[in-house]
């Protein structure tokens, strides 16, 4: 009689259908980037990240709020432009290395400085 109980149970577990497959993305739970037109999807984290230090800027700099994959916004366009420029920048120098990236112009910035900063005369 002990062991009856247990191989009901045990019954009952396996002759259940199993759970429907999650509609949570692999790998975090993260939805999969939409509308990436320049950047592959497993560059699009590193990219971000980068472009947030080198612009010192967030996620809405480029982005509408809640909606990434819109293109709304003219700076994601400009971002987009940027990607292509540093790309072809580095594909002259023929080695493979990234030797320009989006720090190199805007240091933390959000616009680029394109002459030296002004310093008071002695």
């Amino acid at each position: 009689m002990r062991m009856l109980l247990p191989l009901f149970i045990a019954v009952a577990l396996f002759a259940q259908d199993p759970p429907p497959p999650s509609a949570a993305p692999k790998g975090g739970g993260r939805p999969a980037p939409k509308n990436l037109k320049i950047l592959k999807p497993e560059e699009v984290r590193a990219a971000m990240g980068a472009f947030r230090v080198a612009l010192g800027v967030q996620c809405t700099g480029c982005h509408v709020e809640g909606d990434f994959a819109s293109d709304a916004k003219d700076e994601k366009d400009t971002a987009r432009m940027m990607i292509a420029m540093t790309r072809e920048i580095n594909s002259k120098f023929g080695d493979g290395m990234e030797h320009v990236t989006c720090f190199t112009c805007h240091r933390g910035a959000e616009h680029p400085r394109t002459a030296p900063e002004q310093t008071a005369a002695k």
